[in-house]
């Protein structure tokens, strides 16, 4: 019987082979990810238990190579934020936008209070800067950030032992910052008295009076200005963007285009931001009903105009303006709108077509069919992963994560690093690299599975590094107090931000849940964010200024590190 399990004594005896990494990796990975799943008070903690599990494991003897470790947990985090940077991207220019402006300043409260607490207790000699690093990202529990961290105090002091203890502080004081963001929802709500109920009700009615969106009307010209004016001159009018897209005359619907000229009484379809409309009421005429313009013809007929929503998966339309491609004068069809990554707007002749965009286009069932065949609309080819522009994008990020940035009085330069190169890089190719002919579109699925195995992997990594350092510290004492600092660090700035919120910012309680979430990028805490304000708005919130946390709090921990060095060394 024991020739027989041998084989099963060597697969976990044997440290440096291959197999033993790979199944060590795969149980840490497995058994937190299942844990994970479990929820508690409200709760899940998704993947991020994988660190506990890591650590569990190490502790009762089963490590890995510590290059091995290392490289692994270097991987999975290149890959972890550049997927984020990829997927916040288009909205991280959009989140400075009026409402957004107000959410990110509050969160630059949060923010700016945690780096104050820590150099307080830094200059009091309280605890070393590297384990008050690691308890303030474990605190906020940004994992880039202790990533981002480690690499630049490894590259500094070229000891990997610091690394560990700040890695011991982030896993002792991640408990409680889940704790402490906790608390400042329950503090805030019994604080203010606050009516769960009714607040979500103000949630709903502020959201529907201040959320401009595509809408769609028809306009019956009756200004006598517009008389024989071009749909092109009426456009170039208004400081702002819309599409017609359909005119009546005399009860016929045609396709309108920049040359179609315009008359008092005819009936215009109109595409534009629901913000917009009253002006445009004040200029062409009073609105009537657009049913003229369904979509659906009460009888059959090939000319009928009609509309279509196609993805765009042609490479020949890509990355070229909308009036070098003649889309009317070539396919017969014109394009009302475009969504991409989630974000719907009006094109314009100088807007440039990506992979992966879906576009309304709008004309006869003829023409367009001619249209779906020009733009691809290919559900298989949505689905194949752009392997190449991932490491193209990957490989520029680690480029300039590796180039100094000098700074006046600073001893070494400050350097993105592996985690904000690519993060930043992401975050540009997202948003600009159609200028450039770069296909940065991946599936959402895909985005999520690459996303979730580079964390695992980090987690994983860096739970196995960090086992016995872990243990010590709670036997010793320091745990203990990394876990009431990390409390510290989480509620004081968080309660700050929540109150100056209600007095000052006016919010309601769904979004002060969602603003104090996305401030500590507490995504498992998020679920319990949406159930206590009884609001999805939370997650709109949370969204809204998770772009610029993430990376402020990536880049925190680095200049922290860098600027303190000299006093720290």
């Amino acid at each position: 019987m024991e020739d027989n399990m041998h084989w099963l004594t060597q697969l976990f005896t044997q440290t440096n082979s291959v197999a033993y990494t790979a199944v060590i990796y795969a149980l840490v990975i497995f058994s937190g990810a299942a844990f994970g799943r479990l929820r508690i008070f409200g709760i899940t903690f998704g993947v991020t238990i994988v660190l506990f599990t890591g650590i569990i494991i190490s502790y009762l003897g089963f490590t890995v190579n510590e290059h091995t470790a290392h490289f692994v947990r270097e991987f999975g985090l290149i890959l972890f934020v550049y997927t984020i940077g990829l997927q916040v991207g288009p909205g991280f220019f959009a989140s400075f936008q009026k409402e957004g402006l107000k959410l990110n300043l509050l969160m630059l409260i949060v923010v700016i209070a945690d780096i104050l607490i820590v150099l307080a207790y830094y200059f009091a000699g309280s605890a070393p800067l590297h384990e008050l690093i690691g308890v303030m990202q474990g605190a906020v529990t940004n994992t880039p950030g202790l990533g981002a961290a480690q690499q630049t105090l490894t590259n500094l002091v070229g000891d990997g032992q610091q690394a560990v203890q700040m890695a011991a502080g982030y896993a002792a004081a991640y408990p409680g910052g889940v704790m402490g963001l906790i608390a400042a929802m329950f503090i805030i709500k019994y604080a203010f008295g606050i009516n769960v109920l009714a607040e979500k009700r103000l949630t709903l009615r502020r959201l529907r009076a201040g959320t401009s969106v595509v809408t769609r009307i028809a306009l019956q010209v009756s200004n006598p200005m517009l008389e024989n004016q071009t749909i092109g001159d009426i456009r170039r009018t208004m400081p702002f963007s819309f599409a017609i897209s359909r005119i009546s005359r005399d009860g016929n619907i045609e396709l309108a285009d920049e040359q179609t000229q315009v008359h008092v009484g005819n009936i215009l379809l109109i595409i534009a931001r629901d913000d917009e409309v009253d002006r445009l009421v004040t200029l062409i005429g009073s609105p009537t009903s657009s049913s003229i313009f369904s979509d659906s013809p009460k009888s059959a007929s090939p000319a009928y105009i009609t509309s279509m929503r196609i993805n765009v998966t042609q490479s020949g339309v890509c990355n070229k303006k909308l009036s070098s491609l003649n889309i009317h004068e070539r396919y017969g069809v014109n394009i009302s709108r475009v969504m991409r990554a989630g974000i719907e707007f009006i094109p314009d002749r100088n807007t440039r077509l990506q992979f992966g965009d879906s576009i309304t286009v709008i004309g006869d069932e003829a023409h367009i069919k001619t249209a779906v065949a020009a733009f691809g609309n290919s559900k298989r080819d949505l689905q194949i992963p752009h392997i190449a522009e991932l490491f193209l994008g990957i490989t520029l990020g680690i480029i300039l994560g590796a180039i100094p940035i000098p700074i006046p009085g600073v001893p070494v330069p400050v350097k993105l690093g592996l985690a904000g190169g690519p993060l930043v890089v992401a975050i540009l190719i997202s948003r600009y690299g159609g200028r450039f002919s770069v296909t940065h579109y991946v599936s959402q699925s895909a985005n999520l599975m690459v996303r979730e195995l580079g964390l695992a992997l980090f987690l994983a990594s860096v739970g196995l590094s960090v086992g016995p350092a872990f243990f010590a510290a709670l036997k010793d004492g320091d745990g203990l107090y990394w876990m009431t600092l990390g409390i510290v660090i989480t509620l004081v700035p968080l309660l700050i931000a929540g109150f100056t919120a209600r007095l000052w910012g006016k919010l309601t309680f769904p979004e002060i849940c969602g603003l104090l979430t996305g401030s500590h990028t507490g995504a498992p805490v998020l679920p319990f964010a949406c159930e206590i304000s009884q609001s999805d708005e939370a997650a709109l919130k949370y969204a809204a200024v998770y772009p610029l946390t993430t990376f402020m709090r990536i880049m925190v921990g680095q200049v922290l590190i860098v600027l303190l060095f000299r006093a720290a060394a």
